[in-house]
């Protein structure tokens, strides 16, 4: 169990805080789906995989035909389904399922997954987004990036009651996956991932930290002008996450 929260497990699943739609980092993961080719029209269907509150649907479900959240957790189903009617959006639902042993009964043209994959009890789950999928679909995901400095989702270690380990996700796979609360990827290894599950990867990016949980001061402004500058960078250690799209393979 998580030393900082036991009640952040259900069911041998890791469950992670629920962002607000108005996070920056949520709004940066729309802005980068935005900017993928031919990715958004109003006469195409999404799917997001554990869509948790809907806190990414209702930021691109006015750019699509529908939406449809994908979750496992009921409580989810409430918050979606509240976070939707609060934002007045008629063409979004969610259907409860585990995509890792169960299959839709209607494909989508487009997938989004973020900060999901590193949840599932095996990654090689993604292999099932393709029964998801209409042939020529795309998909844009996120997962932690393993060379930040914190460990975001916490670990299983004793002494060390905060959930941001530092440095603690540079261990070796091994050994970092022994006590980790949830796998953590590398640009490589995420690619390689997306490929052997059947997609041909366009492009990967390392999405830069935020810094929207820091207080407004003049340490933030220094960090924001000089060093964690835009939203995507080159350097692997300023960046939080790896966002990637894909496209089905034919």
């Amino acid at each position: 169990m998580s030393i900082v929260d036991k009640n952040r497990f259900k069911d041998g699943h890791y469950i992670g805080l629920p962002a607000s739609h108005n996070d920056l980092f949520v709004k940066t993961r729309a802005e980068l789906v935005r900017q993928i080719p031919n990715f958004i029209g109003n006469d195409l269907s999404m799917v997001d995989i554990g869509c948790g509150n809907g806190n990414t649907v209702v930021l691109l479900a006015k750019e699509f035909q529908n939406c449809t959240g994908v979750d496992i957790f009921p409580e989810n189903k409430v918050a979606f389904e509240q976070t939707c009617s609060e934002q007045y959006l008629q063409n979004c639902q969610i259907l409860l399922m585990n995509v890792e042993e169960e299959v839709p009964d209607q494909k989508f043209d487009r997938l989004i997954c973020f900060e999901v994959i590193e949840h599932f009890k095996s990654e090689k789950t993604v292999r099932r987004f393709k029964h998801f999928l209409k042939p020529g679909g795309k998909i844009a995901i996120t997962v932690p990036h393993k060379w930040w400095l914190l460990e975001t989702h916490g670990a299983k270690l004793p002494l060390l009651p905060w959930n941001r380990v530092p440095f603690f996700s540079w261990l070796p796979r091994p050994l970092h996956e022994r006590w980790a609360n949830a796998r953590i990827y590398t640009k490589k290894r995420i690619v390689r991932l997306l490929e052997d599950s059947g997609f041909e990867v366009k492009e990967a990016k390392l999405m830069t930290a935020p810094l929207d949980v820091m207080k407004d001061s003049s340490l933030k402004r220094f960090l924001k002008k000089y060093i964690f500058r835009g939203k995507i960078t080159n350097n692997p250690f300023l960046a939080t996450n790896v966002f990637v799209w894909a496209e089905l393979k034919q």
